[in-house]
């Protein structure tokens, strides 16, 4: 699998579509998601469940359910088209260029064996290393990731692990054959704040030390605050809104966004109360013509319930699909030709 050395980006999803196909009907899981990841870069992925930002991230990796589709669009990786390749070049790209974490490492780790054949499984799989240096791999990557004893960690069960041990294994296991992508699902959703904070900080020094790229998919908005270059918020299988952390935090330009922070405890209003989002999440099955958002929204408006928004460009790092903006830019027109 050659790439070409001609590339700007690691990865290009152009126009992404993923459908499920269920008896009752087609699950539109994601509809029309762009976007690029530079050598290097951390980018997070952020909304409710059933946003479908896992899929896209199940959608690079190419592992969806046997009812899972990708109906139309495309995701290069070094500006290799990956829907020409053979099954065997998608198998070499799982794990030795591209690694997923994923949310829950107790059900993601087998446990009738032990971590260390495990471990050993995933370098061998994607290496010609030999049993022998596999199992020094093994140990030196649960070294590298904090594990303290890991020449007697490799012999046990993942059970006799605690949280916090299974989710690091999971980390040394993506980052055995040192990818150029890592994808975090939910990483720390089963882990204590503690340990969230441990595992996070470990994940920005791996970065560093690696130089890989690494794809945050989170639903807390707080978790990837100070680490990612860039954020895309996603809702109902499309995108919202994307930018870098200081435009989505200080200058929120989309409903949802600005819905997703208002639910976020801050210290500096301990004694208000949280303001939910109302209503329900979208039903998939039946997408709106219009913003998939707008029967939540409060300030929805007659076009935002009969056409989708296109994403405005409001600064060089910092879009928005919402009407909102557009009826913005309108108003400020109308001010400056009155002048």
């Amino acid at each position: 699998m050659a790439a070409s050395l001609d590339y700007e980006y690691v990865l290009e999803v152009n126009d992404l579509h993923t459908s499920f196909f269920t008896d009752s009907g087609e699950v539109k899981a994601v509809n029309g998601v762009t976007f690029n990841l530079r050598p290097g870069e951390i980018m997070g992925i952020v909304g409710e469940s059933g946003s479908g930002k896992s899929v896209t991230a199940y959608s690079v990796m190419q592992i969806l359910a046997d009812t899972g589709r990708i109906v139309k669009g495309s995701i290069l990786f070094k500006g290799e088209d990956m829907s020409r390749w053979s099954p065997k070049q998608l198998q070499a790209f799982r794990g030795k260029r591209c690694s997923i974490i994923f949310q829950d490492p107790m059900t993601s780790l087998n446990p009738v064996f032990t971590v260390g054949s495990q471990l050993m499984e995933a370098i061998r799989l994607h290496t010609d290393k030999s049993r022998k240096e596999a199992r020094s791999r093994a140990i030196e990557m649960l070294e590298l990731v904090g594990v303290n004893e890991p020449a007697r960690r490799i012999r046990q069960y993942p059970y006799e692990l605690s949280g916090g041990m299974r989710q690091r294994v999971m980390i040394a296991m993506a980052l055995a054959c040192e990818p150029d992508i890592l994808i975090a699902d939910e990483p720390t959703t089963a882990l204590d704040v503690t340990i969230q904070a441990q595992i996070l900080e470990l994940m920005q020094e791996l970065q560093k030390k690696l130089g890989m790229a690494i794809i945050m998919v989170t639903h807390d908005l707080g978790v990837i605050a100070d680490m990612c270059d860039k954020i895309i918020v996603m809702y109902g299988g499309s995108i919202c809104e994307r930018g870098t952390a200081e435009d989505i935090f200080y200058d929120p330009r989309h409903e949802y966004t600005k819905g997703l922070l208002r639910s976020i405890p801050n210290v500096n209003r301990s004694k208000e109360r949280l303001i939910p989002i109302s209503g329900s999440p979208i039903n998939l099955l039946n997408m709106p013509d219009g913003c998939a958002f707008c029967s939540r929204c409060d300030n929805a408006m007659k076009i935002c319930l009969e056409e989708k928004p296109s994403e405005i460009m409001l600064t060089p790092t910092h879009r928005a699909a919402c009407w909102m903006n557009v009826k913005e830019q309108m108003a400020v027109q109308a001010g400056g030709e009155e002048h």
